[in-house]
Order: structure tokens, then sequence, then C-alpha cells
């Protein structure tokens, strides 16, 4: 009798929930090595994610009615990719000048118009970046927008500086 009760509250359990699984998810990873000339090849990997997910609802979801009419919603479809891997270039614009940060294996490589090795960022323990340039070491982040935003300790001002490279839209 024991076996018999267990039995049925997993079907129930498992009908409920099956109805509300209406939700899914498409993975798709492209990994291609990329040989630009300079004697290293570069693997670069794309991840594209696509879910979607269509709520169902009941006519009638308060009435004492044993099989009840389901309507469906629009189904919602969202879309995300990634881009990583060596050599994967991101455009940033700082004081009217653009700079690309390049993905490597420790971090970013940054370049200027003027120097192709502006600056090199690693990445810390605690999520924060070291940015290093001949001049300077400071720390970095990431903010909500994507930008890059550097915080560099001024000793004659006591004071701390701030630079921000704005992630370009149009790249």
């Amino acid at each position: 009798m024991k076996n018999i009760a267990i039995a049925i509250l997993l079907s129930l359990g498992l009908s409920a929930t099956a109805q509300d699984k209406n939700k899914t998810e498409e993975i798709k990873t492209t990994t291609v090595t990329v040989n630009d000339g300079t004697g290293k090849p570069k693997k670069v990997t794309k991840t594209e994610t696509v879910t979607s997910n269509q709520n169902i609802q009941l006519k009638d979801a308060d009435s004492k009615k044993l099989n009840k009419e389901a309507t469906y919603t629009n189904q919602e479809v969202s879309r995300s990719t990634t881009i990583s891997g060596d050599g994967v270039p991101t455009y940033y614009s700082l004081n009217g000048e653009q700079y690309i940060f390049v993905t490597d294996k420790s971090g970013y490589k940054i370049a200027s118009p003027n120097d192709r090795n502006y600056a090199v960022v690693r990445k810390t323990a605690n999520g924060q970046y070291i940015y290093r340039t001949k001049d300077s070491t400071s720390i970095g982040y990431f903010n909500d927008n994507g930008d890059f935003v550097v915080e560099t300790y001024d000793d004659k001002a006591d004071g701390i500086t701030i630079q921000t490279f704005t992630k370009q839209k149009d790249n």
C-alpha cells in the first residue's frame, strides 16, 4: 500500500511539472583556428545560445472541471552570441582616440593607433584587472555598460584619477 501511495504521488508530481516545461535552450559552440600571418595560430570560440519560452495558461483555471483547455502565449525567443579566444578585438575610445582590446590567454592587450603595445591587462583573483602601461600600474574593471574603467593613484595629488575606455557599439 505504501508503494502504491508513493507511485501515485510521483506520477502526480511529474505530470504537474511536465506542463510547466515549455522552455527550450539550444547552445551551439564553434571553435576556429585562425592564422593571421604572425606565425602563431589563434583559437577563436563562438558560442551561440538560443532560448525560447512559451507560457501556458488554462482557460477557466479556477473551475472544478477536470480537462481544461490550454491557451499558449506567443513564443519569446532570445539569442546571445559570445566570442572569445586569442586575438578577438573589441574597440574602445578614450579622450577621442580609438583603442583595440585584444584577448589573450592571461587577459587583454591594448593597442592604440600610435602604439601597438600601449597596455597590458591581467585579471586578478577578485574579478578586477591589473592595468599596466609603460608609465604606470593601475587597477581596472568592466562596468555594467561594458566600458573599462581604470583607477590610478596620483601620488602628487594624493587622490585617485579615473579614466574610462568607452566600448564602441559599431564594431
